[in-house]
């Protein structure tokens, strides 16, 4: 067996500290692993494609970050979960539509990881939160604030001053860090 062989048997032994051995080594692969792990996230098993889709999360090329952003919308919330950081450890534009839908999902663990993707996007990302910060939902609205104080963006500014009015208190607080961490504390009070 060659090398990239023996990491895929590794990654699909059924042994966690094993599979998360392979992970760097495949990774270091990029391109010539590409192929057997998008296969993979395609598999019926899903601790196949959990794992395919936590190593296509070290891998830094454009279809491995599309592979992400379908991963999703698997049926499996941990290979969703598993996307949406993989996603924040390696910032996509292309993935901003996908992560906001992410957003209502309903599932509370994929909420928070989308919103920090969304955050670790940087400023091109700042108008889809703000849009999530008026949602209905007050889970999405906590969370989206939480990532815009986390973005330290002067973009946010706004949406950060509108989240200050939010009825949830913990919008609220996040809306208070974000301001604090901008250089914006205390000027929101007025004598």
């Amino acid at each position: 067996m060659n090398q990239l062989e023996c990491l895929l048997v590794d990654l699909f032994s059924g042994d966690d500290a094993l599979a998360e051995a392979a992970v760097p080594g495949l990774a270091r692969l990029g391109s010539i692993a590409l192929d057997p792990l998008i296969r993979m996230t395609r598999s019926p098993d899903p601790d196949r494609r959990w794992w395919a889709t936590r190593c296509l999360a070290e891998v830094d090329l454009p279809a491995a970050s599309a592979c992400l952003r379908a991963a999703l919308h698997d049926d499996t919330a941990s290979v969703r979960e598993c996307a949406a950081l993989g996603l924040r450890q390696s910032p996509s534009s292309e993935a901003i539509a996908d992560l906001a839908r992410a957003l209502d999902s309903g599932d509370r663990l994929l909420v928070r990881l989308a919103a920090d993707a969304l955050a670790a996007s940087g400023p091109c990302a700042i108008p889809t939160l703000a849009e999530a910060a008026l949602s209905s939902n007050p889970a999405i609205r906590i969370e989206a604030v939480r990532a815009l104080a986390a973005t330290n963006d002067p973009a946010a500014i706004p949406a950060l001053f509108r989240a200050l009015e939010d009825r949830s208190t913990v919008v609220g607080h996040w809306a208070e860090q974000g301001l604090d961490r901008l250089g914006m504390g205390m000027l929101y009070f007025q004598p």
